[in-house]
């Protein structure tokens, strides 16, 4: 059942900050692109009472914001507004844009206040209404990797790493769990972490990942699948205001260069009980058998989950051998190169970490796409296959749909998808990714030119 916001609690926020006179109300789309409004303080107590009006066609848009006319959402529905609410406990400062300024979540709805079904906040709603109808919360924690990069391109477009702001320097070597580069970059992390501790976010670990400017933050773990999303929604618009307003772009695009590590998006996920236990724990190091049981249903729906865990072109330049990547349903204990790996920790600590989506996902339907496929697990009582050791580049075999038209079309097919998305979303969706496909594979790049023009 969702939950609305009281206006009183708004009231008493903006009582304790009396400069802030805007509002950025802010509506994450499929892709997880925030759109919105900005609105006067004022008028904040109007939006809780009757709501603000979007068009539905803000979840019809491909990535540069142009509507895709095949869901009908577009043209043949009059581009016809719904309603959105506010987020509860979403209000919060934005340090970057200065005192003036406020951010709010919101999400969309019918008229009656009926969840909006293209909504993918409310897909993931159902999901986790799913575990509760069976006694049971998912606990989860978000990490997500990305680039800082220059704000100026190459002479041929395309990405390179910023000058190091210390030294000058553009590093372009891999410097996995670097100090120095965490040194480089110290200013702008701290400033990412004050403005993380201002809006909330329980942010924790930062480290300097495999690529040249690439870092990962990891957010603590919430009781609260919705929030761990809504966290992470707000820290890559975070990250990207403090990378801007401290001369550097970041992206979270998953593959911004051909001979660097992509970047994911890693789900940390366990399950508790009416009273509060982990049914993953166990003294085994691979966990429970309710463990077991729940990487079984990931393994199993991992196929029909890739349109999800790989929502544009460039995701799919992110699976690559031996890229710590997964290529195929493997799961093992402590083994970064598998698809869904139990950490070392204690017992009482166990959970799975869900290593296939790119940092492009949109966290609700990942969120949603993953906790389906453990719920099945869990209630089909299925079985993972043998823990992989060693290499899982080696000792396994890619299985997974590497391309976009075979994903969307494995999904789309899919009745594990229809099942947890609901036939109408499913059907919404591939058809928002087909259009946005069909529009990228009409331009020539330059490099068809370089390879093709003269040897043809």
């Amino acid at each position: 059942m969702p939950q609305f916001a009281d206006y009183e609690q708004a009231r008493a926020w903006l009582a304790q900050h009396p400069q802030v006179r805007y509002v950025d109300l802010l509506l994450p789309d499929q892709l997880g692109i925030p759109r919105g409004k900005r609105v006067t303080a004022a008028e904040l107590e109007g939006v809780h009472r009757h709501g603000l009006l979007l068009p539905a066609s803000m979840f019809a848009l491909d990535v540069l914001g142009g509507t895709v006319q095949e869901t009908g959402l577009g043209f043949d529905d009059g581009d016809a507004d719904r309603l959105c609410l506010p987020v509860p406990g979403s209000l919060a400062p934005v340090p970057w844009l200065g005192e003036h300024v406020a951010q709010m979540q919101v999400a969309m709805y019918e008229h009656d206040r009926a969840p909006f079904f293209g909504d993918p906040r409310h897909v993931l709603e159902r999901v986790v209404a799913n575990y509760a109808e069976r006694g049971l919360t998912p606990v989860m924690a978000v990490e997500l990797e990305f680039y800082f990069v220059d704000r100026e391109r190459t002479p041929e477009g395309h990405a390179q790493p910023p000058r190091q702001p210390l030294s000058g320097r553009r590093e372009s070597k891999t410097q996995i769990n670097s100090m120095a580069e965490l040194a480089e970059y110290s200013a702008v992390i701290t400033a990412i972490d004050d403005a993380a501790q201002a809006q909330g976010l329980p942010t924790g670990t930062v480290l300097a990942e495999y690529g040249p400017g690439q870092f990962e933050v990891n957010l603590h773990h919430v009781d609260d699948a919705l929030l761990a999303c809504d966290h992470a929604i707000r820290l890559k618009r975070l990250v990207k205001g403090i990378a801007l307003a401290h001369g550097l772009e970041a992206t979270f695009m998953p593959k911004p260069y051909r001979d660097h590590a992509g970047s994911g998006a890693h789900l940390h996920v366990s399950v508790v009980d009416r009273e509060g236990r982990n049914i993953f724990a166990a003294e085994d190091a691979a966990g429970s058998a309710e463990l077991r049981h729940a990487i079984g249903g990931l393994a199993a729906t991992m196929s029909d989950s890739i349109a999800i865990c790989a929502p544009t072109a460039n995701s799919y330049r992110r699976y690559q051998p031996e890229a710590y990547v997964p290529l195929s349903p493997s799961w093992s204990v402590n083994n970064r190169g598998v698809a869904f790996r139990v950490p070392h920790g204690p017992p009482a600590s166990r959970r799975v970490e869900h290593r296939v989506a790119g940092a492009d996902a949109n966290p609700y339907l990942l969120a949603a796409v993953v906790l389906a496929g453990m719920l099945r697990g869990l209630e089909q009582r299925l079985d993972p296959g043998p823990v992989l050791n060693g290499n899982a580049y080696r000792d396994s075999t890619p299985s997974i749909p590497l391309t976009w038209a075979e994903a969307l079309a494995v999904f789309e097919r899919s009745e594990f998808a229809g099942e947890a998305f609901g036939v109408r979303f499913v059907e919404h969706y591939a058809r928002t990714r087909r259009g946005e496909m069909r529009d990228f594979l009409s331009y020539v790049s330059a490099l068809e030119y370089d390879w093709y023009l003269t040897t043809s």
